[in-house]
């Protein structure tokens, strides 16, 4: 089974299931047996069409004869693949695009004309390709729904919007930490490079690299030895945001997969309680900390909006990263975008519950890092302003921030995509007074 076929199998339940796309195409790749160069292809496949459907149904209403509703959706899924690879993918012949696609038509779709129709939608593709009308809304050019870029807009404002809904549709780049108890960057980058892994620096974070052409990134060396692990550069500054001190103790309520746990553990913390309430999440974080050397990490399961009377005013620092709406990770999970506003209604009621339940733990003194992955007002500042007017004793403290970096509120700080190279977030920074 090949690339293509692969991602049209992870396409058709994605659609028809409403299941998150990173998780059924990692089953797919798996079931499948993809080597390395397949599985990159697959994932390309499915999260460009997930991340350009808007403008490619666009592109089949100036190619199609008939009407574009009347599509059996599989064809549909197919001829997205198809245009995807002919109008976004330079180095995929369009023979090789169209041919493919026919091949699948004849495979998964039973209707008598529907291998024609792709063939000769996608010859018309190839023909008029650099002469189609794109779109001048920008729910179609970018994909995105309207009702989401409204609400959007209305947070990260009128100028950054562009560069925002331009970023959520590229290939995300691999960004690495550091693992500074066992190396530095630059030995890092060297042991990379050594494997045929192309590595440069971030461009406005220290000790953090972007990385290409790795490959399984599990069967590097560097991986194995426990040198670096995979973390976006706005999640490891929130870390670095908390001040953590050498021996601090630290509590990371939602903490899975481990990366702020991790990058914790690199700034010199004492004992950290990595809590997560999925048994199979604690796992992982159990030995991605063996795989690092970390042993100062505890991984627990634990529900981090049920308090517990055993850590009450013990913590030097608790991390905070809740549960959100994700809309700040859009260009790694495509399909957010598609998920209705109103089903993220009721998350904010349960963020404050988690600051406030988190915030019993942390000692006189300690700091709270509240952050999330998502860029809406009542989710982010919202729930920070709720939170300190119900708790006078805390208070929102200056963040300690790259030079290259602006903070527009003190204590809160509001990454946009397209802006410093990161993902978007939140991140807040608290200290209970003694």
């Amino acid at each position: 089974m090949g690339a293509r076929e692969t991602a049209l199998n992870a396409l058709i339940a994605i659609r028809k299931e409403d299941a998150w796309s990173n998780g059924v195409l990692k089953t797919y790749i798996q079931r499948d047996k993809l080597d390395s160069r397949d599985a990159a292809l697959a994932s390309r496949l499915c999260y460009g069409v997930l991340q350009n459907r808007a403008l490619l149904d666009a592109y089949l209403r100036q190619l199609l004869t008939g009407k574009l509703r009347d599509l059996h959706p599989v064809v549909r899924d197919i001829l997205h693949i198809g245009l995807y690879q002919i109008y976004k993918m330079d180095k995929i012949p369009d023979s090789a695009a169209v041919n493919e696609s026919v091949q699948l038509t004849k495979k998964y779709c039973k209707i008598p004309k529907a291998p024609g129709l792709v063939n000769a939608v996608l010859r018309n593709a190839v023909r008029t390709a650099g002469q189609l009308k794109m779109p001048s809304d920008y729910a179609e050019k970018y994909s995105h729904p309207q009702e989401l870029i409204d609400l959007l807009k209305a947070y990260v404002g009128k100028e950054r919007l562009v560069p925002m809904l331009e970023a959520n549709n590229e290939t995300p780049p691999m960004t690495v930490q550091v693992n500074l108890l066992k190396c530095s960057a630059e030995t890092l980058a060297a042991s990379l490079e050594n494997e045929g892994v192309t590595v440069r620096k971030h461009p406005v974070l220290p000790n953090c690299l972007i990385v290409e052409n790795t490959g399984n990134i599990e069967r590097l060396s560097a991986f194995q030895d426990g040198l670096f692990y995979v973390q976006d550069g706005a999640a490891w500054l929130s870390v670095q945001c908390a001040g953590i001190q050498k021996g601090d103790s630290v509590m990371d309520c939602c903490a899975a997969p481990g990366g702020k746990s991790f990058a914790a553990a690199v700034c010199g913390a004492g004992e950290i309680i990595s809590c997560d309430i999925h048994p199979h999440k604690v796992s992982l974080i159990e030995k991605g900390a063996q795989r690092l050397g970390f042993s100062n990490i505890h991984p627990i399961c634990q529900d981090a909006s049920v308090f517990v009377p055993q850590y009450e005013g013990k913590m030097d620092v608790v991390i905070a990263d809740v549960p959100c709406s994700g809309y700040g990770i859009i260009r790694k999970k495509p399909d957010i975008r598609y998920k209705s506003p109103k089903s993220m209604e009721e998350l904010p009621a349960l963020q404050l519950q988690i600051l406030k339940n988190q915030a019993r733990y942390v000692r006189p003194g300690g700091t709270l890092l509240y952050s999330t992955c998502t860029l809406t007002y009542r989710e982010n500042e919202g729930v920070v302003d709720t939170f300190l007017q119900d708790n006078p004793a805390f208070k929102l403290v200056k963040l300690p921030l790259p030079e290259a970096i602006v903070q527009e509120r003190e204590g809160m700080l509001r990454l946009i995509p397209g802006q410093y190279h990161t993902d978007g977030f939140f991140i807040c920074c608290m200290r209970r007074e003694s």
